[in-house]
Order: structure tokens, then sequence, then C-alpha cells
């Protein structure tokens, strides 16, 4: 073997499993396609996402590493992040304390970090796919900087390339890693960095000190639309839309609207910030990008394979936000390979402390977060605005945010102001869907302990889902 582990991919969760195994003592190769100073960019675009991280997985990675985070990276602090309704008459806070980052800075400060535990760094090198020996993943192989094939072994490989990863997706078909992602549970994505002139206070538009989500099916359909807030006059502005949402949207509407349209549109639409111009730091200015929204793999881990960030379905389910769960996950792969290691055992049994840490670190509420998307995908506007005013509290709405299921029953519908019989069915969905969290919640609370539990474990999961899925369709008008 050339190394004890080979990360492929240099983004959040890449670099940091890279950095964490090294400090474990294993000897690590980090292979990325991009020139050293744009580590982890995504596309030509540059590294397109909202930026948004919470504070407590700043601190997790800080504590796990014994590193520090500072200015430049982390560009602002926030107080929270805010749903705003779609008659913007309703505010509910979603997330506490974070940082919107500089994201280029925030490449450059984990690589850094990942060079000081001694890891092998490799840029311009493309990964093609796995080296495969029977059922174990024995490696990678793919183009290097001189765009000549190579093949690289190792003890175990840990996968963080991205959604559409050319290792996940070559995996030997089994019941552990899925190769594909259901194009259902996918969110196109786009945004803006845009410097502004600020010319109203209206915080509901724009929050120069917490990040905004705007929920408005017209707008941005099956998804919701972003303001999030960076030192000086820069925002990151932005939509994420769903496929079948947005086609349904144009039909009823007669329009022809595409992700690129909306996001224009989007802009314009708001009031409180004006003659908008778009940054070229880092060319990384504008930008468009797939993302998934449902919850992570029931695995993580397979034959010499271990997988993290986008390429696991890690983004939160209702946010997409996927830098958070890209750091715990990173932090825990390249620990828990580290041990694997050392221990002469990268087969699924030996790797399965992951799926157990990263479940009780993040992933037990993503699966309840994924239903709670389902269900909000099948709501119009008038509903949305009225279930924000009439039928949950801000406590429950916060609490369904972070995939915890409130107390919701019919009995209190009586206490929340119900007008009409039309809004029954309505308020009767909504105690089905925080009924289906709640099962998936204790699903999760007893992941499997080992791998030979798993298959019966995950089919009751996917059921609940199908169940989901099947009562809720998207009807965004």
């Amino acid at each position: 073997m050339d190394y004890d582990v080979i990360v492929a991919g240099g983004g959040v969760a890449g670099t940091l499993a890279a950095a964490a195994a090294a400090k474990g003592g294993a000897k690590v190769a980090l292979l990325d396609r991009n020139q050293e100073n744009e580590i982890g960019k995504k596309t030509n675009w540059g590294w397109v996402c909202g930026d948004a991280v919470a504070e407590d997985h700043i601190k997790f990675v800080e504590k796990e590493l014994n590193v520090s985070f500072g200015k430049p990276e982390l560009n602002l602090k926030v107080g929270g992040v805010y749903v705003i309704s779609p008659s913007m008459k309703k505010k509910v806070m979603f997330e506490g304390a974070g940082y919107s980052l500089n994201r280029p800075e925030f490449a450059r400060k984990l690589l850094s970090i990942a060079k000081k535990e001694g890891v092998y760094y490799f840029p311009k090198t493309e990964v093609e796919g796995p080296l495969l020996d029977g059922d174990r993943v024995v490696g990678v192989f793919g183009k290097n900087e001189e765009n000549k094939h190579f093949e690289l072994r190792a003890k175990l490989v840990i996968d963080a390339l991205g959604m559409a990863s050319t290792l996940r997706r070559r995996l030997p078909k089994n019941e552990f890693i899925e190769n594909d992602v259901d194009i259902h549970d996918i969110e196109s994505t786009g945004r803006y960095i845009m410097e502004f002139e600020k010319v109203e206070e209206n915080d509901y538009y724009y929050d120069p000190k917490n990040a905004i989500i705007h929920l408005n099916q017209v707008m941005a359909p099956g998804g919701y639309g972003w303001v999030f807030p960076k030192e000086g006059n820069i925002v990151n502005i932005g939509i994420g839309v769903e496929k079948a949402s947005i086609e349904l949207r144009n039909k009823k509407l007669n329009k022809k609207d595409t992700l690129h349209s909306l996001i224009d549109q989007y802009v314009d639409w708001n009031k409180a910030i004006k003659r908008k111009e778009i940054t070229k730091d880092d060319n990384n200015g504008k930008g468009y990008w797939s993302v998934s929204v449902r919850r992570q793999q029931e695995s993580l881990v397979y034959n010499g394979y271990m997988g993290a960030g986008d390429s696991m379905s890690m983004p939160n389910p209702i946010s997409a936000g996927g830098i958070g769960p890209a750091i715990v996950a990173g932090v825990l792969a390249g620990e828990v390979a580290a041990e694997a290691v050392a221990n002469n055992d990268t087969s699924i049994e030996g790797l399965w402390e992951y799926n157990l840490r990263y479940n009780e670190k993040y992933g037990k509420k993503t699966a309840a977060l994924e239903a709670f998307r389902v269900y909000l995908q099948s709501l119009n506007n008038d509903l949305i605005d009225y279930g924000m005013e009439h039928f949950v509290t801000e406590e429950e709405a916060i609490q369904m945010s972070y995939g915890i299921t409130p107390e919701i029953s019919f009995s209190s519908a009586l206490k929340k102001a119900i007008s009409g019989l039309a809004n029954i069915n309505a308020f009767k969905n909504l105690v089905y869907v925080v009924g289906k969290m709640k099962e998936l919640n204790n699903l999760y609370q007893r992941y499997p302990k080992s791998p030979r539990e798993f298959t019966q474990w995950k089919e009751e999961v996917q059921g609940i889902m199908r169940d989901v899925k099947e009562r809720f369709k998207p009807n965004p008008v």
C-alpha cells in the first residue's frame, strides 16, 4: 500500500478528514483536482454555497484538532438564521449563532491545518474511480497533474468528492451504500456574492446581524431564497428550487422560468438592497450547483471505504446547509480512519464506529428533517402563511427545524385558533408528518450497533419515507 489513508476531494469534509487521520497517526494522501490556492473549489464559478456555518461546528473542529479560526476565514459573526413567511408578516428563528465565511480563505486555512499534521497533498489530481479487490476498495485511479493515468493504493479510502462522486457511483452494488441520489431529493441552487447599497431599514429583506431565509413557493418553488450578510455591504444572496416544483409552478402560472431567471427576479425583488454588483474576489462571485436534501446515506461505510460530506448526502434537508455536517463528518471520519488503520481492520465492521459517532453527533435528526421538507414542498404560500401564523408556535417551529418533534395533537388544534373547515385537513397533515418525524427519530435513536442489524433497520426507515412521499406531492401554487 502507498498510504494508510487516501482522501479524495479537498473540500471541507475531505481536508478535515485528512487532517484528523494524520493527527491520529495515519500516513495520509489528500487528492484534489484544483490548483493549491483554489483547493476545494466546486466549479469554474467558485466555491458555490451559502457560506454559513453554525458556531457550534466551528467550536467542534477547534476542540477536536486543537486549532483556532478567526479573520479572514470567519468573515462575519451572525446572531442566527430567521425564516420569513411568504406574506412577509411572520419571522421565526431557525438556527442559532454562526458565521458567514470567506469560503476561499476558509478552504486555504483547512489545507494549512492538514499540511501541519503531515498530510501529503496532491493538487491538480482528478480521481475517476476506485481500485477494487473483490468487494473491497483498495485505492483510487485517475489523471494526475500531467493528465496521465495514475493508480494509488491505500488501506482505506475516504470519499469526499461531492454529490456526483465518481467513487460512490462506481462501488459494487451493495446493501450499505447507494450509488445514486434520486433526482427528487436534489435541489438546484445558485447564488451571487454582491456588493450593494443599502436603501431601506427592513430586516425582513436584509439584516446585517442575522441570516434570512424566505419561504415563497412562487419565487423559489420547492425551496427557498436566502440573504446572508457579510462584512461591509456584501451579501450572499441566492435561491434553491426543486425540479418537479418549478415545472408545476411554471405550468400553472404559464411561465418559463429557470433557476437563473428566478435568482435575478429574487435579487430585483429585494427592496432593502439596490445597485448590486457581483464581486470579483477569487472569481467567486456567481455560481450554480446541485445539492441533495435527503437524510444522509443510512450507512457511510463499506469495505475499505468511508464517505463524508456531500458524497454521502449530508446537507441539512431543510436548509441545504452542508458546511456544518461536512465539518462534523470530516473530523469523525478521519479519527475513526486512524483508529481502524491502527487496528488493522478497515472492513465494514471495523469502520462501523463512524456510523455510530456521526449518527449521534448530527445524523440522527436528518431523516425527520427530510420528512418535514417533503411536507413543506406540498404546501402553497397560503398554507405556509396560515401554518406559521396559527398551527405552530415559535418554540415548536424551532424544535422542528432541529429535527425535534414537538407534541402537536388534535386537542391542541382548538387552542391554536383554527378558523374554518378548510384548514382542518392542513392541520391533520401537520399532525401526520410530525408523527412520522417522531417514528424516524425513534428509529435513529436505536441506530444498528453492527452491520448485522442494518438491513432490517434500513427497510423500516425507507418504508416510512415512502409513506411520507406518497402522501405529500409537490404543490407550489
